[in-house]
């Protein structure tokens, strides 16, 4: 069966708006005092660059985009794996594990500490596995005639 295109954005987008949600409350009271210190401690007003106007648009956008690829992962593998909620783990646990290898270049280089990375993995795995849910629950395949 053919991948709904336009539950795929529709769905995308309700999966990025939950992104963004989580990620302004994760940031902004759980972990941005702690994200700023380190930011700081690496490079002197690196946290204020992260800040910018232009900055936050570009992280905005992104959930919006990574919702739409979660959820268009969601309808790829659906069929093997049938439609639900454990699909849509499957789903935000592939995208978990490789936002993990990219941010790990973060703790390597030294930018953040290994207690702030494991608790953005944390917080990482919470949002996708949320959003991916929330995704999975607009994405409907179009009935066969």
């Amino acid at each position: 069966m053919a991948i709904n295109t336009q539950k795929v954005v529709i769905g995308g987008i309700a999966a990025g708006v939950v992104m963004n949600i989580i990620d302004f409350i994760s940031y902004s009271f759980i972990l941005g005092a702690r994200m700023k210190a380190e930011s700081d401690a690496f490079k002197p007003g690196l946290s204020d660059s992260m800040m910018t106007s232009s900055a936050m648009i570009s992280n905005i956008v992104m959930d919006f985009v990574l919702g739409i690829a979660l959820v268009w992962t969601y309808a790829a593998i659906r069929p093997r794996f049938g439609p639900g909620p454990k699909t849509a783990v499957y789903a935000a646990i592939l995208f978990w594990v490789l936002a993990a290898i990219f941010l790990s270049g973060y703790l390597h280089m030294g930018m953040m500490s290994s207690g702030l990375w494991w608790t953005f993995a944390f917080v990482g795995l919470v949002n996708f596995l949320i959003s991916a849910w929330v995704g999975a629950k607009v994405y409907t395949e179009n009935a066969v005639p």
